[in-house]
């Protein structure tokens, strides 16, 4: 099982939306709510991230998923 960066979603979940934030080979990926694409930084993601997990923003939610790629790492 690969257990790296790129194995990984992130999921911030809100009242009506969720965003999602991946690791592909060019770095870091934001899926918005309407399906656009951004790339953005680790920093950015933390900057997102940080918030919901310490409970300064109400209703917002993160969830984690891992992504098998059956690749046999």
């Amino acid at each position: 099982m690969k257990l790296t960066n790129d194995s990984y979603v992130i999921l911030i979940h809100t009242k009506s939306a969720t965003e999602r934030y991946y690791r592909d080979k060019k770095g870091w990926l934001k899926i918005s709510t309407r399906g656009r694409k951004f790339r953005a930084t680790a920093e950015q993601v933390l900057n997102h991230l940080l918030p919901a997990l310490a409970g300064i923003k109400p209703n917002v939610t993160v969830t984690v998923e891992h992504r098998d790629f059956g690749r046999g790492d």
